[in-house]
């Protein structure tokens, strides 16, 4: 495998390429691997389901020894691809308090923080507040197979019936 990371590498089943890819990859494409979930709410108003995170965003601990706690994102490491959410520590044994790192695939992002200018502009979040309508699920009805063929052979009766006509 090369060193360097590879702008053309479009996936393996192999974890460690994943890994490597994810590693390597420059700061740029790091942004979004920190993205997370919206709420259920959110997704609503602004037609996406995840976000990248950023500093100041609140969210909720999906996953782990943390998990149903609540808090704002104090760190966002892009180079290790780690996020600490406030009020979430550990004590060491020697009784100093260390912030707990977190997966943003971990999280689902509550509120967001929509003071940065930058973020509304990047993010089609600005077009939801715009007016333009979130994306809305279809349901699509399917037939049974037995429903469509008796429609084809009725559509292929009255297509006989009328060429019968027309000959006469």
């Amino acid at each position: 495998m090369k060193q360097e990371f590879s702008t053309a590498w479009e996936g393996s089943k192999q974890v460690r390429k994943q890994r490597k890819y994810r590693h390597n990859a420059p700061l740029h494409r790091k942004d979004n691997f920190l993205s997370a979930n919206l709420s259920k709410e959110l997704r609503m108003k602004y037609g996406k389901r995840n976000v990248p995170i950023r500093k100041g965003d609140e969210v909720l601990i999906m996953r782990g020894k943390f998990r149903k706690k609540k808090g704002k994102i104090l760190i966002v490491d892009k180079k290790r691809t780690r996020v600490t959410v406030e009020g979430i520590d550990r004590s060491k044994v020697d009784g100093t308090k260390v912030s707990v790192y977190f997966d943003p695939s971990a999280l689902q992002i509550e509120a967001l923080n929509l003071d940065d200018k930058k973020r509304l502009k990047r993010n089609t979040v600005v077009r939801a507040e715009s007016g333009s309508k979130p994306k809305e699920d279809k349901k699509v009805e399917t037939k049974s197979k037995s429903e469509t063929s008796t429609e084809t052979n009725k559509s292929k009766q009255k297509e006989s019936k009328d060429n019968a006509s027309e000959k006469k």
